[in-house]
């Protein structure tokens, strides 16, 4: 009998045949809007509060707290209430309605920060909460068991289901656990597979996808596993998002378009190859935005 942690990883990488095509490139989407928490966070939320768990850094009585832009506060709301952990998440309040009301949905207390402040502000506010000794933060932005589990999971489930044979894995980047990790495995097999990180144009707001500042930029991050950097726009990211679903039939959210439309221009600069790229949510956490509105 399976338990929802068991149902974490081992999601489908599927062809995109018309969003973006190539002759000679074969593009694919692994779809981590598939796990039981609808998104790729699943891995890093579970991987993190289990560390914390095992490491004893989580003292009885003590609650989680963590900044995040939706999809890592959902994951960690649905895992916390699997190990009977009481959770805090800060974030935005330009966050759809639809993941604050998931993550309070699994019981976890949602404080919203001005959004003209960006999440910057939210990762200061749960730093400062953690200093009272209520709280663990569990930092995502520097805690190594992010990037772990996408070296332990999603790293080898991409180069299985590619039979060895692919050539650049594309990822937006955020917390930048995913492309930490999956880097990290590639590399290990096969060092000409180029890893291609996303990130927005200066001024584009991309949930999920960040420029970040130096003082903020992410402490797991190492530029030197990244062989290329793409910008995207917000244009860009939602009109792919809508292309995906229209044309290919993947329902996908904001920085799953911003990942296939750098894709889309990654490939543009190939005479062949296998491409692997992110589809890190689902659609339906972005329907009160309005993104897929005609």
């Amino acid at each position: 009998m399976a338990t929802i942690s068991d149902l974490i990883g081992n999601t489908p990488l599927v062809e995109i045949r018309f969003s973006v095509q190539k002759p000679g490139v074969q593009v694919f989407g692994k779809l981590e809007g598939q796990n039981p928490g609808g998104s790729v966070k699943d891995r890093a939320a579970y991987g993190m509060i289990k560390g914390a768990l095992e490491r004893g850094d989580l003292k009885p009585g003590m609650k989680l707290i963590e900044a995040t832009s939706g999809n890592t506060g959902i994951a960690l709301a649905m895992i916390a209430r699997l190990f009977g952990v009481e959770i805090t998440l800060i974030m935005p309040d330009n966050s759809t309605d639809e993941r604050v009301q998931t993550m309070e949905a699994y019981g976890a207390e949602v404080i919203l920060t001005p959004a003209a402040r960006t999440i910057e502000y939210s990762r200061d506010m749960a730093e400062k909460m953690s200093e009272t000794g209520e709280y663990l933060l569990l930092n995502q932005f520097a805690n190594p068991d992010n990037w772990r589990a996408h070296y332990g999971s999603t790293g080898p489930e991409i180069w299985r289901d590619t039979a060895g044979s692919i050539t650049h894995f594309v990822s937006s980047m955020g917390t930048t656990g995913t492309i930490m990790g999956v880097s990290r495995y590639l590399k290990e097999q096969n060092q000409a597979v180029q890893i291609v990180g996303v990130q927005p144009t200066d001024g584009s707001n991309i949930p999920g996808i960040r420029r970040w500042s130096p003082a903020f930029l992410p402490k797991i991050f190492e530029p030197e596993r990244v062989d290329q950097v793409i910008d995207v726009s917000l244009d860009e990211a939602t009109t792919m998002m809508r292309r995906l679903a229209q044309k290919d039939a993947v329902f996908a959210g904001v920085s799953s378009g911003g990942a296939m439309a750098a894709a889309g221009k990654l490939i543009e600069t190939l005479e062949e190859g296998v491409v692997v790229c992110i589809i890190c949510d689902r659609g339906d956490r972005y329907l009160s935005s309005g993104v897929f509105g005609k």
